[in-house]
């Protein structure tokens, strides 16, 4: 029997396609409403229409968007580059998929050893860390980024516990913190304001 607590997890019977409303597609796909509206109005995730006037979307084409933004895809070359560290593979997906769409290019990692070896690879324009990670915390992260680049390299910090971090974070050095859970326009919003103040 179908589960209807939830969107099938398998194809629709064939007299019931297998679409989600706007609602679950966001939920599908981890963020807000309005940024996926935003998403199907610039094109980027396709959307059909009932008689009704009603945003429907296949899952089909919301799966091949996640794939289409996965971490080897880079589809906006040339624009701000960030480089996400989480070790939860969904945060960086759902990040991810919203800077892409606001035209930056961006890199992932996994934990602090990977971030710190992307960046020997490429230098970003702004990292985003998260502060409780395993093997290596964003604290140490954040300690080794500015030994190797000084300054060079802006660095907003989150994470879920946010009592007093928002204070080290600025102590330490960081450019920024924000609390999870949060909407993903929340860092693009903080992304674009310290690019902007280091540009001008």
């Amino acid at each position: 029997m179908p589960n209807r607590d939830r969107p099938p997890a398998r194809p629709a019977p064939a007299n019931e396609p297998d679409w989600l409303t706007l609602g679950q597609a966001a939920k599908f796909l981890g963020v807000a409403q309005s940024t996926i509206r935003k998403w199907s109005d610039n094109g980027r995730v396709p959307a059909f229409y009932t008689p009704g006037g009603h945003r429907r979307y296949r899952r089909g084409d919301l799966e091949s968007f996640l794939e289409r933004s996965g971490p080897s895809t880079r589809e906006h070359p040339g624009g701000p580059m960030v480089l996400i560290v989480d070790d939860d593979a969904g945060t960086r997906a759902h990040v991810r998929a919203s800077l892409e769409a606001e035209g930056f290019d961006v890199l992932e990692a996994a934990s602090g050893p990977e971030g710190l070896a992307a960046l020997e690879e490429e230098s970003p324009d702004l990292i985003l860390l998260d502060v409780m990670m395993p093997q290596m915390d964003g604290w140490e992260m954040l300690r080794r980024v500015q030994e190797q680049h000084g300054g060079a390299v802006p660095v907003v910090m989150f994470s879920g516990q946010v009592d007093n971090v928002a204070g080290e974070a600025a102590e330490r050095g960081a450019s920024g913190f924000i609390g999870k859970p949060f909407d993903p326009q929340q860092l693009i919003d903080r992304a674009k304001q310290i690019l902007g103040a280091r540009a001008g």
